[in-house]
């Protein structure tokens, strides 16, 4: 694990970057951190460069001052990760892959960055934006959280990023989450709900987005079901859709074999 400095926000964001080819930006979701994505790693560093980063205030990257109670934005986070990139690839377009809450940071860095970025990877993500009770869902949490810690987020989340069968005969799995999500320090997860509650609807912007894109959903996926990544596939131009068996929201900790077979027959596919 390295630390950088990136200076146009005074942020330390923490990351791995392993292997060498065409670099590749793993972005986790929430309340995680980039040790969601340790299978990935491993596989796809034989043949990329892999850049996982913690997004500002999870796993070993600290927030700023005054992000808890003013939330941070999608597209805050996208700057953290071009700076990074900044550092470490240069002008090199990379693929990017977002994860849940690490997809609403894809769509925010790949419209504000294009030359930036080669080709997409959507894993159990939505396009849309908050409802309105979803929305206030979220800043309720964000008040709670702060006074109640974590543990109530993660018996909470628990069941929604996992299926059933993972949850009922996967204990190492489950507590290996369980342990990620409550690492998390209360005011990651409040800047991180307030700033997903007022996050742009995309779904407008899909039809621009002419990047090679894989799609990959759990078929228990209750978060972003299968349904919904199937919308986003279809209305992208050059979107292929995979749909994972024996997982939930969490497909790349469910079925990593599944997940890195198509990922790396995805990266192939580019050369």
């Amino acid at each position: 694990m390295t630390k950088l400095k990136i200076q146009h926000s005074q942020v330390g964001l923490a990351y791995r970057d392993q292997g060498t080819g065409p670099p590749l930006v793993l972005l986790h979701g929430f309340p995680l951190d980039h040790t969601m994505w340790n299978s990935q790693i491993n596989a796809l560093s034989t043949t990329c460069r892999v850049i996982a980063p913690d997004l500002r205030g999870f796993g070993n990257s600290p927030l700023s001052k005054g992000d808890a109670e003013r939330g941070i934005d999608m597209a805050e986070y996208a700057a953290d990760v071009l700076a990074l990139l900044d550092e470490l690839v240069g002008d090199d377009p990379v693929i990017l892959c977002g994860f849940s809450m690490g997809g609403y940071v894809l769509w925010q860095f790949v419209l504000q960055y294009p030359t930036r970025v080669r080709a997409l990877v959507l894993s159990d993500t939505k396009a849309a934006n908050d409802s309105d009770d979803a929305r206030q869902t979220r800043l309720d949490a964000a008040k709670a959280v702060m006074c109640a810690g974590v543990g109530p987020v993660a018996e909470a989340m628990l069941p929604k990023l996992l299926s059933p069968t993972t949850l009922a005969h996967r204990r190492e799995l489950v507590e290996q989450v369980d342990t990620m999500i409550r690492a998390t320090a209360p005011e990651a997860v409040a800047a991180a709900q307030r700033g997903m509650a007022r996050r742009p609807d995309v779904r407008e912007n899909l039809a621009e987005l002419t990047l090679p894109t894989l799609v990959i959903v759990g078929a228990e996926d209750a978060i972003s079901p299968p349904a919904e990544m199937v919308a986003i596939a279809a209305a992208m131009p050059r979107a292929r859709y995979i749909e994972v068996s024996q997982a939930g929201h969490l497909a790349p900790l469910e079925n990593p074999k599944v997940v890195n077979d198509e990922m790396l027959f995805f990266v192939a596919s580019l050369k």
